[in-house]
């Protein structure tokens, strides 16, 4: 979620949508992303909609509503009523469910699960749903895991970032590298899939550094690998620093350098990149959760600060959890802004999502100033060949570098 909202018009208090939108509201599968907008230390990279209790407390004797771990679920479950309301009759089983943050497993696993309760009862759970949900590795333990299970979820998404030590620190992570090991061990024992997150270009991380990260990563044998080149983003810490020159900013080439080593050390154990970003060890292993936003697919986000996107129409939450649960309290919408996507700007999405993935995009879906551009993208090297000669668009690893050049040709920028 970005750090800032982006401009659109105000959201109707009780979150009413189109009936254009209720109706394409049944093409593709249906998500919810439930967003758990707190974290023990915040991270000196991260931007995202998180608070520490520190933060949230401000020097106030008590905490406001809606902004402690002991009462989100409850305002996270009121609004899983606004959506019910707000879908009505069209509202179906959902397929995917993606819990983050912040830290979803400083919530205890009742806590939790009793979210997962909710939507069930709401909405439904489809037979095969994906229910994930991010943790930090030293939040979690066997028990922990054991529980979530329990619960309903499917899979567990832990955070390493990095195996050596120094990195870590650069990054503020607080966890023990060991305790990676020990929660896949403990997923695994739960009947859980696992992914690992991980991420590259951090200022003093050379390429020895990154390549003992992937080889521990690899080791652990997860089913799903994230590896995201690092952004420093205006307004974090590791910002500030950079700015003040205590470290030096990622530099491109080394990142390009990083991603290829990424993916030549997963390829060659067997894991295949399915989105520029995202390896699964085996097909069916994707996270399908994500998999629906690349492919522009119908999701509710939950929680202070969430996006949606239902039939078109895209809407974002206010950002602070104390003004999300004033807004809950008095029986309205948490919604903050939305806006109706065009034609064009859904065009514009189709292309630049998904490109990203490897399934590419037909080339009868693009417009004519777009398939004019292809040629030249499959003389640089960027598409494939072999794709293009059967219809589709997909990237070569040198196109997954430079993606965005890409999209831009093919939107004929």
């Amino acid at each position: 979620m970005p750090s800032t909202p982006p401009d659109g018009d105000p959201a109707p208090p009780d979150g009413h949508l189109p009936a254009q939108a209720l109706a394409r509201f049944a093409d593709g599968p249906f998500g919810l992303y439930l967003h758990v907008p707190f974290c023990r230390v915040r991270c000196g990279y991260c931007d995202f909609n998180t608070y520490t209790p520190a933060e949230l407390l401000g020097g106030a004797a008590q905490p406001r509503p809606g902004t402690t771990t002991g009462d989100i679920d409850s305002w996270l479950t009121a609004e899983l009523d606004v959506a019910t309301r707000v879908l009505g009759s069209e509202a179906r089983p959902v397929q995917t469910v993606f819990v983050g943050g912040g830290t979803p497993t400083m919530l205890a696993p009742e806590q939790l699960g009793g979210l997962i309760g909710g939507i069930r009862d709401r909405f439904g759970l489809a037979d095969d749903a994906e229910v994930s949900t991010e943790a930090n590795p030293d939040t979690v333990d066997a028990d922990y895991l054991a529980a979530l299970a329990r619960h309903g979820f499917t899979r567990v998404s832990l955070g390493m970032q990095s195996a050596v030590p120094h990195v870590l620190a650069t990054l503020d992570r607080t966890h023990d590298p060991a305790n990676v090991e020990r929660a896949v061990a403990g997923a695994r024992a739960a009947g859980l899939a696992v992914s690992l997150d991980l991420i590259y270009g951090t200022p003093g991380e050379s390429l020895d550094d990154w390549r003992t990260t992937l080889d521990a990563a690899i080791a652990l044998a997860p089913d799903h690998i994230s590896a995201y080149a690092l952004v420093v983003e205006e307004g974090t810490r590791l910002a500030t620093q950079v700015r003040r020159g205590q470290v030096t900013a990622p530099d491109d080439d080394d990142e390009a350098d990083k991603y290829e080593l990424a993916d030549e050390l997963l390829a060659a154990a067997g894991y295949g990149w399915y989105e520029v970003s995202n390896w699964a060890r085996r097909p069916g292993q994707e996270c399908r959760h994500n998999v629906g936003y690349w492919q522009g697919g119908q999701w509710w986000g939950v929680g202070p600060g969430a996006h949606s996107h239902v039939g078109g129409v895209r809407w974002w939450n206010v950002r602070h959890p104390a003004r999300y649960a004033a807004l809950l309290s008095a029986g309205d919408s948490p919604a903050q802004g939305r806006e109706t996507l065009t034609d064009d700007q859904r065009y514009e999405e189709q292309v630049l999502l998904g490109i990203r993935l490897a399934e590419g995009l037909p080339l009868q879906a693009l417009r004519p100033v777009g398939r004019a551009g292809v040629p030249g993208l499959v003389a640089d090297g960027l598409l494939d060949e072999t794709a293009r000669r059967s219809g589709r668009l997909a990237l070569t690893r040198h196109g997954r570098l430079l993606a965005d050049t890409v999209v831009r040709r093919l939107l004929g920028f």
